[in-house]
């Protein structure tokens, strides 16, 4: 079953150095979703060490649960951010929002 457009949660504004917590879920899709999140139709990656531009990102990304966590902001890393949720039989996007830092 493909995954229904996933609920996004994204602060609207973060003040620099705080953390902050991006959530992405659905639960429609079979099997289970694995979710992926973009700032400005950019990918995050998953693992920051391997990509030169997010070296000095301190975020965490959680591909099973959706949870994108942000250790401690910084003024790089506002911008509009989506997540899609994908599985076998497709794919869904929520819209874009705009988190500000």
């Amino acid at each position: 079953v493909k995954p229904m457009t996933p609920r996004c949660s994204v602060p609207k504004a973060v003040p620099v150095g705080k953390s902050a917590s991006l959530h992405c879920h659905e639960n429609e899709g079979f099997p289970k979703s694995t979710y992926s999140w973009y700032r400005n139709s950019e990918p995050l990656s998953p693992d920051t060490k391997s990509s030169a531009k997010l070296h000095n990102s301190s975020y965490t990304l959680n591909p099973a649960t959706g949870t994108l966590v942000f250790h401690a902001v910084h003024k790089g890393d506002t911008g509009r951010y989506s997540c899609i949720a994908t599985n076998d039989a497709g794919f869904a996007k929520c819209e874009e929002q705009e988190m500000e830092v």
